[in-house]
């Protein structure tokens, strides 16, 4: 089948690397992809947001299967558009990702709180406002550490943690007033901090039934320790030790499942990978997940690692949740760990830098190391960096400690200008381990 993969990070180079392993594949788009899938298939230069372009792009190369990657053209509604577009040329094209309605769980917070609240599903205590002045005096009057969120879009960056309330207030005014993330900021979320370690539970989707994957851990502070601000991820690895696959089931059952049911009701069943962010908070003997988001797509880092782990033919999985049938090509799941770290560039998350050339070797993956690309772009057959995370060192072994090992070993004999990577991925896992 001929596929069209849009997105340009590393989470779009995983999922190619996977898919060019499928027998069913045929020919390979990626829009507009990056340096690393310009050597799996043909970039195209049509940006992930222009879904008219992307959509008349998939009717002219007689794409079987699109697959989205990011969340921007699936909350502008790309699924609906090609759907639409199709069957006035009595065409058929199976897509990957969920439509405009299902993708409002990731483009409005205020909505998937609404969702979770409507079906008893677990999660920190909140309010939402329009306006600045109730926000302020809102956060004036909390007595519990709390967060804000954007309610929509900011590419992994509108979440804030302040550390007091003067410095809440200051982060609000920085959105809502300043419009630190344009019109996503004109509503906020503020909710109460919860503790615990995070979990992330993914699943796929055909509209009805699901499938879990091994549950994972992102890193999203950009320094060691979790310090330093927000980031769209500096790595990650699974499965997490401190959740079993067995208990993530059981918490996607809690989480996603009822999504997925209410969605179908609704008239528009959800298609593709349903994302649950989970606190695991301390009650009682145990652990009590509480959803601090949903994702309307595969997560970036956690696809470089699940995709090293995913046991089976990639394309054929998609199509069928596409088509309604997941039964028919279940995935499998490979023994061991897998995890990767991200190497970003200077300034990021606050900032871009210069193009940098990427060397041969650095560049070089073996049986052991994996380099996948975020932020790169080919230019006259030479890798340049592209700003924002650059690189994704990955790795899969039977041991955890000897994936890292390999990982770092690697990142030692790469070095871009202000190269930034975080030196305790997975540090949690290890530690649960012993």
């Amino acid at each position: 089948m001929n596929i069209l993969l849009i997105g340009s990070g590393g989470r779009e180079h995983a999922i190619a690397l996977k898919l060019k392993e499928s027998p069913s594949l045929g020919k390979l788009f990626i829009a507009p992809g990056n340096g690393g899938t310009a050597l799996l298939g043909e970039n195209v230069p049509i940006k992930a947001e222009n879904i008219e372009g992307l959509a008349d792009f998939a009717l002219s190369a007689s794409i079987d299967l699109v697959i989205a990657g990011p969340e921007v053209p699936l909350c502008l509604g790309l699924e609906d558009l090609i759907k639409e577009k199709a069957k006035r040329q009595n065409k058929k094209i199976a897509f990957f990702g969920p439509s405009k309605a299902c993708a409002r769980l990731e483009a409005s917070k205020d909505f998937s709180k609404e969702m979770m609240s409507l079906l008893s599903i677990p999660t920190a205590r909140y309010s939402s406002f329009t306006d600045f002045e109730k926000a302020m005096a809102y956060i004036e009057g909390l007595d519990h550490p709390f967060v804000i969120k954007a309610d929509g879009l900011a590419a992994g960056k509108g979440v804030i943690l302040p550390s007091s309330k003067e410095e809440g207030i200051t982060e609000l005014k920085n959105i809502m007033v300043k419009k630190q993330f344009g019109s996503s900021g004109d509503k906020v979320v503020i909710e109460e901090r919860l503790e615990g370690e995070e979990v992330s539970i993914l699943a796929f989707s055909d509209g009805e039934k699901i499938a879990v994957m091994p549950p994972s851990q992102d890193h999203k502070r950009l320094k060691d320790n979790d310090e330093g601000p927000n980031t769209g991820g500096m790595g990650a690895y699974a499965p997490a030790p401190i959740c079993s696959y067995e208990t993530a089931q059981k918490y996607a059952e809690l989480t996603i499942l009822p999504i997925i049911k209410e969605m179908k009701k609704r008239g528009t069943p959800y298609i593709g990978v349903l994302y649950a962010g989970l606190m695991l908070t301390k009650e009682g003997k145990g652990f009590a997940p509480k959803v601090l988001e949903y994702n309307c797509r595969f997560g970036d880092p956690e696809t470089q690692v699940l995709m090293q782990l995913f046991d089976g033919d990639l394309a054929l999985t998609m199509k069928s949740c596409a088509e309604g049938r997941l039964e028919t090509a279940m995935p499998k799941w490979k023994e061991g760990y897998a995890a990767t770290v991200v190497l970003a560039s200077e300034g990021y998350p606050l900032s871009s830098s210069k193009p940098v050339e990427l060397s041969a070797p650095e560049l070089e993956s073996s049986s052991e190391v994996s380099v996948i690309h975020a932020g790169t772009a080919l230019q006259d057959g030479k890798i340049f960096t592209a700003g924002g995370r650059v690189l994704c060192i990955s790795s899969n072994d039977k041991s955890l400690q000897r994936a890292m090992d390999k990982i770092y070993a690697k990142i030692k004999n790469i070095n871009f200008p202000g190269v930034q990577y975080r030196k305790d991925i997975a540090k949690r896992g290890l530690e649960h381990l012993k």
